[in-house]
C-alpha cells in the first residue's frame, strides 16, 4: 500500500508525464536568438515533454542548433516562402495546425515583438487567455508575472486547458545548446499563405556593438542629453566598455535616437551586469525595463531624480563633464 505522501508524489509524477510543451523558436533562419534559449529554460521548469517549432524560409541551421539542447524530444521544422518575414498571420496558422495534431498543454514564446505578435492570435483562436511576460514558474498551472509597471508581483493560476505563455528572457537563464540530439521532423503541412498581409522588405540596423537585450553592459541616455548629436558621448563610453547603447522613451520621443534603442515598459526589458543611466530621471515606465540589472550606475545633475532610488552608485554631476572624464579614465 502507498502512503498518502507516496500516492501524492506518484500523482504529480504522472501529471508531469502528461504535460507537453511547444516552444516557438525565434531566429533569423541562420542563428537562434538568445531569447529562445531563455524560453526553453522556462519550458523545462514546467516539466513534461518539450518540442520546438522552427519556421522560416531556410531555417535548417537554426533547427540543427536547437536540436542540440538537452531535454528536447523533437524539433518540428516548417520551411516555406510563406514564412518570409515571420509574419504573425502565417505563423499563427502553422501553430494552430501543430496544436491540432499534437495537442500540447503549453505553448511558449519569448516576450519579444515576435512573441507578442504571434501568441495572442493563437490564444484568441483557441479561446483561452494568454499569460504574458512571466518571470517565474511555480508549477504547470501557476506562474509569476509583474503588474503595475513592475511595482507588484502577481502569482497566477491558469485554468485553461491550453496555456499560451510569453516568457521574459531576462528572468530565466539561457539553456545551453549542447548535450542533446533531438529528432528533427517536418511540421504539419498545410496552406498557411494569407491575403491579409504581405511581407515587402526589412531594413536591419547593423552595429558592431552587442545586441541590446543580450548585452552584459549597457549605457543608456535620456532627455538630459538634449540632442541626438550628444549621444556620441555615450557611444564613446560604450565602445570602451564593449557595451550596447539604449535610451529612455523621452529621448526616443524627442527624436534623439531610433525607437529600437528604447528601454522600458513599452520598449525592451534588459538585465545586464552593468547599467549606466545618463541623464535619465527614472520614470516608473523606464525602471520597469531595467531595474533587474545587477549593478546600476546613475549620472544626473538632479539629486532628487527617482533613478537614484534604484541605483547602486549615484553621481550627481553635469553629464557633459562627467561622461567624457569617465571615458578618458577607462
Amino acid at each position: 500500500m502507498f502512503s498518502p505522501f507516496n500516492r501524492q508524489l506518484l500523482f504529480y509524477t504522472q501529471l508531469r508525464r502528461l504535460q507537453s510543451t511547444l516552444v516557438i523558436a525565434e531566429h533569423n533562419n541562420e542563428v537562434l536568438l538568445p531569447a529562445t534559449q531563455n524560453t526553453l529554460s522556462a519550458a523545462k521548469k514546467i516539466g513534461g515533454e518539450i518540442s520546438v517549432l522552427v519556421a522560416g524560409t531556410k531555417c535548417g541551421p537554426a533547427a540543427e542548433a536547437i536540436a542540440k539542447a538537452n531535454g528536447i524530444s523533437k524539433v518540428l521544422v516548417a520551411e516555406s516562402d510563406v514564412f518570409k518575414g515571420f509574419t504573425a498571420e502565417s505563423l499563427s496558422a502553422l501553430i494552430l495546425a501543430t496544436q491540432k495534431q499534437f495537442n500540447f498543454t503549453h505553448i511558449l514564446a519569448p516576450a519579444s515583438a515576435f512573441g507578442k505578435a504571434v501568441l495572442p492570435r493563437v490564444a484568441a483562436k483557441l479561446d483561452v487567455s494568454p499569460i504574458t511576460d512571466i518571470i517565474g514558474v511555480k508549477d504547470a498551472n501557476t506562474f509569476i508575472r509583474t503588474i503595475y509597471a513592475g511595482n507588484a508581483i502577481l502569482t497566477l493560476e491558469a485554468k485553461d486547458p491550453v496555456k499560451i505563455i510569453t516568457v521574459r528572457g531576462t528572468a530565466f537563464p539561457p539553456e545551453p545548446l549542447e548535450g542533446g540530439s533531438a529528432a528533427v521532423e517536418k511540421a504539419p503541412e498545410g496552406e498557411y499563405k494569407t491575403d491579409l498581409v504581405e511581407f515587402v522588405s526589412q531594413e536591419l540596423t547593423k552595429s558592431d556593438r552587442p545586441e541590446l537585450t543580450s548585452a552584459k553592459n549597457i549605457v543608456a541616455g535620456g532627455r538630459g542629453l538634449k540632442s541626438g548629436d550628444n549621444f556620441k558621448l555615450l557611444y564613446d563610453l560604450a565602445d570602451k566598455l564593449n557595451a550596447a547603447v539604449g535610451a529612455s522613451r523621452a529621448a526616443v520621443d524627442a527624436g534623439y535616437v531610433p525607437n529600437d534603442l528604447q528601454i522600458g515598459q513599452t520598449g525592451k526589458i534588459v538585465a545586464p551586469n552593468l547599467y549606466i543611466a545618463v541623464g535619465i530621471s527614472g520614470a516608473i515606465q523606464h525602471l520597469a525595463g531595467m531595474k533587474d540589472s545587477k549593478t546600476i550606475v546613475a549620472i544626473n545633475k538632479d539629486p532628487d531624480a527617482p533613478i537614484f532610488q534604484v541605483s547602486d552608485i549615484g553621481l550627481v554631476a553635469d553629464l557633459f563633464k562627467a561622461v567624457p572624464e569617465l571615458t578618458t579614465k577607462l
